[in-house]
């Protein structure tokens, strides 16, 4: 069998997942793998190569394509530097942290011919899945919500710079909003923003999001976004035309926590694959989200600069 070689360039609290799902992927290998931590470097000494420099990766290791998992800010260079390599990239949400960032590497990847592929895991989620198989051909939707409630702290782990507004390009607009808004997008297609309300902490960290958004056709979409929620709830409710309304829980069947994430990251690297061996442009996905972040943080600005009447 003719295996995929594949290297990470990042291995902070997600990149488990990735490495985690080669084993279900019998046609993929993990050939290499780079980060600026030695002591995170120790337990793939032994297996696989090791580097301290993206660019060094790049241009010693034996790879076929790269995942991206640095800090939000640095998604944009170091893309950059795989696309300009020639060797397709998969790079964790979000694209990058600005809009423009995110065109000039849309642009970059479909000069150079090279698959640019951004990691919207919860659309590969099996009760999501199972919802959007369920809804009737003949019923449209009228509405849908989509709820991305955590804490944080908790789920960031040992990576911090989650929580530093430049580092991470804003708070949970930009970090779990280009999930939730691919899902919206995988049930309704393309979007306009609506309204935004938008909550921000003594730090400037976005916590909270409430965000409607509207498809052409008149459907009509929900977002809401809390990094501060006791707890977790990941969910998309549908309403249809006719009133029915269906549901799906990311979380359930899965009690552990973030115990639905190995089976989506499995899927990632499936599809990721897939969209490099065919030759397909799939970077309009990760472009399509960051189109929405940045309009919320538009949204947001003329809100605040616009006085108010009882002044």
């Amino acid at each position: 069998m003719t295996q995929t070689r594949i290297g990470i360039i990042g291995l902070g609290v997600i990149s488990r997942f990735y490495v985690d799902a080669f084993d279900e992927l019998p046609s993929l290998i993990l050939t290499a793998v780079c980060d600026l931590k030695h002591e995170v470097l120790e337990p793939f000494r032994d297996r696989v190569a090791c580097y301290t420099s993206h660019r060094v990766l790049l241009a010693q290791a034996a790879v076929d394509a790269v995942v991206v998992n640095v800090p939000n800010d640095v998604h944009a260079s170091v893309c950059r530097d795989v696309i300009e390599a020639g060797l397709p990239v998969c790079v964790e949400k979000p694209l990058a942290i600005s809009v423009e960032q995110g065109r000039e590497l849309t642009e970059l990847a479909r000069e150079r011919d090279v698959t640019l592929f951004t990691s919207f895991h919860r659309r590969y989620n099996a009760n999501v899945l199972r919802l959007l198989r369920s809804i009737p051909s003949d019923r449209p939707i009228r509405s849908l919500t989509v709820r991305y409630l955590e804490r944080i702290e908790e789920h960031a782990g040992p990576d911090r710079w989650y929580l530093n507004p430049v580092r991470c390009g804003g708070g949970c607009v930009v970090d779990n909003g280009p999930n939730a808004f691919d899902l919206v997008r995988l049930f309704l297609g393309d979007l306009t923003l609506e309204d935004a309300d938008v909550q921000r902490d003594g730090d400037d960290v976005d916590r909270v999001a409430m965000i409607s958004l509207r498809t052409k056709g008149g459907a009509v979409a929900r977002v809401e976004l809390d990094w501060r929620y006791p707890g977790e709830v990941k969910d998309v409710t549908v309403q249809l035309a006719d009133g029915t309304q269906l549901y799906a829980d990311m979380l359930a069947g899965y009690p552990d926590f973030k115990g639905s994430l190995p089976h989506e990251y499995v899927r990632v690297l499936e599809d990721f694959t897939f969209a490099m061996a065919s030759g397909q442009d799939r970077s309009a996905d990760g472009l399509a989200a960051l189109e929405l972040v940045d309009a919320v943080y538009r949204c947001e600005a003329r809100i605040v600069a616009t006085p108010r009447a009882d002044r």
